[in-house]
């Protein structure tokens, strides 16, 4: 008797086979043919879609890297121009003194007038660009805006601001240059 065992060639085709019969009958079942992509087709759509990420990915670094450049070049402007606004100001503070220092035959009186007219446009370039002068005869001594150089018996508040001795300045609200003040203590 010889026995029925398949060999791998038969065992492999007949599996082909079922698979035929399997999609024959669901396309008789279904009314259309369902294929598989094949493995090539599957590879090179895979591929596509890997290009396509890759690409992209591309565009994403490079615009992220524009951006980069662009805020860089924006940040050097920025501190690279910062003063131009104060300097524009004192320009015309500058053209006073250099006409004062050209004139000949100069009054002392026609000096401070022109000295006077040139502390106007400082005051008035440091007002243009957020310079505030601190002044604080009579205040409250506040460490944040001013600088005891010493503290003087008084018969008023302890802690108040008696002398200025030299104007402090604030830009735009921050301390570029504290008070230099005496303040008053209580009487021993």
């Amino acid at each position: 008797m010889q026995e029925n065992n398949p060999t791998p060639d038969q065992a492999l085709n007949a599996q082909e086979a079922d698979h035929a019969d399997k999609a024959a009958e669901q396309t008789t079942a279904e009314g259309h043919i369902d294929t598989m992509p094949s493995l090539e087709e599957a590879v090179r759509t895979a591929e596509l879609k890997a290009q396509e990420h890759h690409d992209a990915w591309l565009r994403a670094k490079a615009e992220t890297e524009n951006l980069r450049r662009r805020a860089q070049e924006d940040v050097e402007k920025a501190h690279k121009y910062a003063g131009e606004k104060f300097a524009q100001a004192m320009l015309p503070v500058k053209d006073s003194l250099e006409a004062a220092l050209s004139a000949e035959n100069s009054t002392f009186e026609n000096l401070r007038d022109g000295v006077e007219i040139t502390l106007k446009q400082l005051v008035s370039a440091f007002e243009s660009t957020g310079v505030a002068a601190v002044d604080p005869v009579g205040e409250k001594f506040d460490p944040n805006l001013h600088q005891a150089i010493s503290a003087q018996p008084h018969d008023g508040e302890p802690n108040t601001v008696l002398t200025v001795l030299q104007k402090g300045y604030t830009l735009h609200g921050r301390v570029i240059r504290p008070a230099l003040v005496i303040v008053s203590a209580a009487k021993a």
